[in-house]
C-alpha cells in the first residue's frame, strides 16, 4: 500500500531529525560533560516541544509498525490518519527545537515538500479519506484500536468491561451529580472482583505472578473499568499500584508480609500524600517535617491533592526525616500513616497522645466520587514498623516513590483511554439519532472527520499503552512510561471535548454523560505528574540523557 509505505518513509526521516535535534539541544545544555540544571532550564520550551514530539513519534510509529497485511482497514486508515496529524505537529516542534538547538532547519522544510509526505496527506488527510475513516468508526459504533490479546488477558477485559457496564455505569451519574463518595457496595463488588490485587503477587494475595510484573493486566482492567467511570472505578487502582510498588521496591519481608495481603483484599483502603500546598511536582521541596520520637515518628505539615484519603485506611506520606533541607530528595522517606476510615467530606483524628489529623475535600469541576483532600498533621504519630524499608529505608523514600510511579503512569494512561472509548461511542450513538437540518449528524462530512480523528487518537494511544505495558514488565520503559501518560492525557481531553461538541447544548448538560468525560478528563494531564514536570524533568531529560549516553540522573 502506497500510502503505507509513505507513512513508513516520512517517520523514518523525521526519527533522524528528531534525533539530531535532540543531540543538539542536550550538547547545548552540557557543563563539564553534565547536564546543568540552568541550561535546561533556560530551554524549557524547546525542551517541552521536544518531549510533546517524542511522544507522538513514538505513537504514530508504534501504529504504522502494528499493522500488517491481514490488518482490518479501518486499522489502517485510523494508524495513518493519526501519523498524518502527528507530522503536521511534529514538523511545527522540531521548528521551535532546531531553532533554539542552532540547527539549520533546512532538512526540516525538505521534509514538507518530501513527495512521500504529499502522498500520505493526500492519503490520510484528505476530506474525502477522513470521511471514510469516519464512516468506518460510526460502523464500528466506535469500538476501535481493538487488540488481539492472549486468553487471560481477554478474559479479564470481557468480564471487567461487563462488570463496568452492568454495575458501575448505572451509579455512575449520581455519584458525580450529588457528590458522594464511592459506595460501600460499589467497593464491595471491586474487593470481590480482585481490583486491587493486581500489582499485588499471587503469594502476598494478589494476582500478579510471583516472578514477573503483569502491567498489561493493570492496563486492562483499568480501561475496562474507566470506561464506565473515571471517578467511581478506574482510579480506585491507582493507589494500591503505587503503595504496592513502593513496598516491593524497599519494604522490609515484616511489612510486605503485613501489608501487601491487606492491600490485595481492599481492606484497608489507601491513598498517596506527596504534593503539598507551595510545591506541587517538586517532591524533593517536600517540607513536611517527621521528627524521631521514641517508637516513632511525629508528623507535623501540609499536605493537599490526597485522593481518597477520606475512606483510606492507610496513607503513604512522603515525609523529610532528614533534619538537613539541603539533602533534596535524598532527605525523604515513606511512612504509612493509619488512620479509620469515613465517608465524610471532612474529618479529624484525635490519637491518644494527642496527635491530631484533620481533612477537608477539596471541591473540584469533575473527578468526583474519590475526592481529594487538603490534609493537616500535628504531632501525628507513626510507629517505627510503618517507615517503609525500616532504619535501613530512611532517605530513600524518593526512590520509593519512584518504583510506584511508573506503574501509576500507566494506569493513568489507560485510565485516559477508557475515558476516550466511552467518550467516543457516546458521540457515534447520539450523531447518528441527531437530526440537524432534516439529517442525522453523523452524515455530514464534519462529523465524519471529527469521528475519525478521535478514533485515531483512540486506537494509537491504546496501542502505545499496550505496547509501552510490555516494555515494563521486561523491566524497562520509565520515559516511555511517561510518554505515554502524557499523550493520553492530552488525547482525553481532546477526545472529549469533541464528543461533547458533537452533542451540542446536550453535552453541556449534566444529565448526559459526555459532560462527565469532559471535566473528569481534565485531571487527568495534572495528575500522576503534571504534564509540565513529566516532559521537562522526566521525558527531555531521559531523551537528553539517552542521546548523550549519560547515565540517567547524573547531574
Amino acid at each position: 500500500m502506497q500510502a503505507l509505505d509513505s507513512a513508513a518513509a516520512v517517520l523514518a526521516r523525521l526519527r533522524a531529525l528528531f534525533d539530531a535535534g535532540v543531540r543538539a539541544l542536550a550538547q547545548s545544555c552540557l557543563e563539564e560533560g553534565r547536564l546543568n540544571a540552568r541550561r535546561l532550564d533556560a530551554c524549557q520550551v524547546a525542551s517541552f516541544e521536544m518531549a510533546w514530539a517524542g511522544a507522538e513519534l513514538l505513537a504514530a510509529e508504534t501504529a504504522v509498525a502494528a499493522l500488517a497485511p491481514a490488518s482490518a482497514p479501518l486499522d489502517t486508515q485510523l494508524a495513518l490518519v493519526f501519523t498524518a496529524d502527528a507530522v503536521v505537529a511534529l514538523l511545527d516542534r522540531l521548528d521551535v527545537v532546531y531553532a533554539e538547538a542552532g540547527l539549520d532547519p533546512a532538512e526540516v522544510d525538505r521534509l514538507r515538500a518530501a513527495p512521500e509526505w504529499r502522498t500520505l496527506r493526500r492519503a490520510a488527510g484528505s476530506a474525502d479519506a477522513l470521511q471514510a475513516a469516519g464512516r468506518g468508526v460510526i460502523d464500528a459504533q466506535g469500538l476501535v484500536g481493538e487488540i488481539v490479546l492472549d486468553e487471560p488477558h481477554a478474559l479479564a477485559q470481557q468480564a471487567f468491561r461487563r462488570f463496568a457496564e452492568e454495575v458501575v455505569v448505572p451509579q455512575a451519574e449520581a455519584i458525580h451529580r450529588h457528590d458522594l463518595t464511592v459506595p460501600e457496595p460499589l467497593l464491595q463488588s471491586m474487593r470481590e472482583m480482585g481490583v486491587f490485587g493486581l500489582a499485588i503477587p499471587e503469594r502476598f494475595g494478589g494476582s500478579a505472578p510471583d516472578d514477573c510484573e503483569d502491567t498489561l493486566l493493570m492496563v486492562v482492567v483499568t480501561e475496562a473499568l474507566s470506561e464506565g467511570s473515571l471517578a467511581a472505578a478506574g482510579s480506585l487502582i491507582t493507589r494500591p499500584e503505587i503503595l504496592t510498588r513502593a513496598l516491593l521496591a524497599g519494604g522490609t519481608d515484616e511489612q510486605k508480609a503485613h501489608w501487601l495481603p491487606l492491600l490485595a483484599a481492599g481492606d484497608p483502603l489507601c491513598a498517596i500524600a506527596m504534593t503539598e500546598p507551595d510545591y506541587g511536582s517538586d517532591l524533593a521541596a517536600c517540607q513536611l517535617k517527621g521528627t524521631r520520637v521514641d517508637g516513632g515518628w511525629l508528623l507535623n505539615g501540609a499536605k493537599t491533592w490526597c485522593t481518597f484519603a477520606g475512606k483510606a485506611g492507610v496513607l503513604m506520606v512522603v515525609t523529610r526525616t532528614g533534619a538537613d533541607r539541603s539533602l533534596g530528595h535524598k532527605g525523604l522517606s515513606v511512612l504509612l500513616a493509619e488512620k479509620p476510615s469515613v465517608d465524610t467530606h471532612e474529618f479529624e483524628v484525635q490519637q491518644d497522645g494527642g496527635g491530631r489529623l484533620t481533612g477537608r475535600a477539596i471541591p473540584t469541576i469533575g473527578y468526583r466520587g474519590m475526592h481529594s483532600f487538603d490534609l493537616s498533621f500535628q504531632d501525628y504519630f507513626v510507629p517505627d514498623a510503618n517507615v517503609v524499608g525500616g532504619e535501613a529505608g530512611l532517605g530513600k523514600g524518593f526512590y520509593y516513590t519512584l518504583a510506584g510511579m511508573v506503574g501509576g503512569r500507566m494506569q493513568t494512561s489507560a485510565r485516559a483511554c477508557g475515558v476516550m472509548r466511552a467518550a467516543l461511542r457516546a458521540a457515534v450513538r447520539y450523531t447518528q439519532d441527531r437530526k440537524v437540518f432534516g439529517a442525522p449528524l453523523a452524515e455530514f462530512a464534519l462529523t465524519q472527520a471529527k469521528l475519525a480523528r478521535m478514533g485515531a487518537r483512540l486506537a494509537a494511544c491504546r496501542r502505545l499503552a499496550y505496547t509501552v505495558a510490555g516494555i515494563v514488565d521486561g523491566g524497562n520503559g520509565r520515559m516511555e512510561a511517561s510518554l505515554v501518560k502524557l499523550l493520553a492525557c492530552r488525547s482525553a481531553e481532546l477526545v472529549t471535548r469533541e464528543a461533547l461538541q458533537l452533542h451540542g447544548g446536550m453535552g453541556y448538560a449534566e444529565e448526559t454523560p459526555v459532560s462527565r468525560y469532559f471535566v473528569d478528563a481534565r485531571v487527568l494531564s495534572i495528575f500522576e505528574g503534571a504534564e509540565e514536570t513529566l516532559a521537562l524533568k522526566v521525558v527531555a531529560r531521559s531523551l537528553m540523557e539517552r542521546a548523550l549516553g549519560i547515565a540517567p540522573g547524573s547531574n
